[in-house]
C-alpha cells in the first residue's frame, strides 16, 4: 500500500442531517465568545439561551451571535423544555454540580474539559448520565483540530500500521496566562492545558494499555517573576507493549511561527504535522508521502466538532466518541501526570 491509498480524508466536523436541537450555554468566558459561539453560528446550531453568574459577561453578545435570550438564572435554562442540550463551560471547581443538575433535569450535556478534579466525581457523572439515559460528552475540541482529526482518521484506516510512539512539542509562550485565573490552578499547564495533548495521544494509541506516567513541570529560565504558574513541562507515558508517548512544552518565547508539531510513528509508516500556529499533516510510507489539504482550524472548528459528535450520537442513539466514559482514561492519565509532578517526576503506575 502507498500513501495514495489513503488520499480521501474528510477531517471536517460532522453533524446529523435533520437534527439541530436548541442549545444553551452556561459560563460565558473568553473561550465561549471566541470559539463556542462562532462555531455554533458557522454550523447552524441554534443557541436558545446563555447564562453567566456575572451579568457583564453576557453584555452585547445576544445580537452578535443571534442568541435567543440571556437567561436570568441557571434554573431558568433547566426549566425550559425547548432546551435539549446544555453546554457547560465554567471552571472545573464549579462544573460538577452544574453538570449533575443539568442531567437531573433531563438535558444532554457537553462539559468543558477537564471533566472533573478527581476520578470519583467523574465516574459519578458517567453513572448519572447512564441512569438518566442521557448523553454526556466532554469538550475535547482538540480532537477536531483538522491535523489531529486527519491523523486520527489515518490511524483508524491503518495507514501506518500499529502506533509505536507519539511525540508532541508545544512550542509557544504562556505569557498570556499572567494575571489570569489559570495561574491559580495547581499544575495548570498539565491539568488544564496539556489535557488536550494527553487526550489525543490516548485516542491515537487506541486500546493500548498505559502502565506508567511521569510528569514534571518547572519554571523556565526566562519566565518573568510575576508569572505564578510553571511554563515548562514534560510528560512521558509508557505502554504495556513497549510503545511510548512524550509531550514536551518549552514554555518560553519561541518567536514566530509558534507551533505544536507532532509525530506518530507506526509499524508501517509515519504521520507528522502541526496543530495550532502552522497547521498541516503528512503521511509517510516507505519512500513516498502525501500532504493533505485541510479546511478550517482548531479555533473555532474544533468546537463545532465536539458539539457535532454529541448531536450525532443523540440522533443515532449511540455513545459519542468524546463521551465522559471514554474521557475517564484521559482524565486518569492527566491526574497521574499531576501526581507525578507533585513528586518531581516519580513514575505513577496505572492500574
Amino acid at each position: 500500500m502507498t500513501p495514495a491509498d489513503f488520499a480521501s480524508i474528510d477531517a471536517r466536523p460532522q453533524f446529523p442531517a435533520d437534527y439541530r436541537p436548541n442549545v444553551a450555554i452556561v459560563g460565558i468566558g473568553g473561550i465561549v465568545k471566541s470559539s463556542h459561539l462562532p462555531a455554533y453560528m458557522k454550523y447552524g446550531i441554534p443557541v436558545a439561551a446563555v447564562y453567566d453568574i456575572r451579568p457583564e459577561a453576557t453584555e452585547g453578545i445576544q445580537n452578535e451571535f443571534h442568541i435567543g435570550r440571556v437567561a436570568k438564572s441557571f434554573e431558568e435554562i433547566l426549566d425550559d423544555p425547548s432546551v435539549e442540550v446544555v453546554d457547560i463551560a465554567t471552571f472545573p471547581e464549579h462544573r460538577i454540580p452544574l453538570v449533575k443538575q443539568a442531567l437531573e433535569a433531563g438535558k444532554h450535556v457537553l462539559s468543558q474539559k477537564p471533566l472533573a478534579l478527581d476520578m470519583t466525581s467523574a465516574q459519578e457523572l458517567v453513572d448519572l448520565a447512564d441512569t438518566r439515559g442521557l448523553k454526556l460528552a466532554v469538550n475535547q475540541n482538540g480532537r477536531w483540530s483538522p491535523p489531529w482529526r486527519a491523523a486520527t482518521m489515518l490511524l483508524g484506516a491503518g495507514a501506518i500500521g500499529e502506533p509505536i510512539a507519539v511525540t508532541h512539542l508545544l512550542d509557544r509562550s504562556y505569557r498570556w496566562t499572567i494575571g489570569t485565573h489559570f495561574e491559580k490552578i495547581p499544575h495548570w499547564a498539565i491539568y488544564d492545558y496539556t489535557v488536550h495533548w494527553i487526550d489525543i495521544t490516548r485516542t491515537w494509541m487506541g486500546d493500548l494499555k498505559p502502565v506508567a506516567v511521569r510528569g514534571r513541570d518547572y519554571r523556565t529560565p526566562n519566565q518573568p517573576p510575576e508569572s505564578l504558574t510553571p511554563w515548562g513541562l514534560t510528560i512521558e507515558i509508557d505502554y504495556e507493549n513497549g510503545a511510548t508517548a512524550l509531550i514536551r512544552a518549552t514554555g518560553g518565547e519561541p518567536g514566530e511561527p509558534e507551533g505544536h508539531p507532532f509525530f506518530i510513528n507506526g509499524t508501517e509508516g509515519k504521520i507528522w504535522g502541526s496543530a495550532l500556529g502552522r497547521e498541516f499533516v503528512e503521511l509517510y510510507r516507505g519512500d513516498e508521502h502525501l500532504t493533505y489539504e485541510l479546511e478550517g482550524a482548531w479555533f473555532p472548528d474544533g468546537f463545532g466538532g465536539t458539539m457535532g459528535e454529541l448531536l450525532s450520537a443523540i440522533a443515532e442513539d449511540r455513545e459519542p466518541s468524546n463521551s465522559a466514559r471514554h474521557n475517564l482514561g484521559s482524565l486518569q492519565l492527566t491526574l497521574a501526570a499531576v501526581a507525578s509532578a507533585e513528586q518531581n517526576g516519580i513514575p505513577i503506575v496505572i492500574a
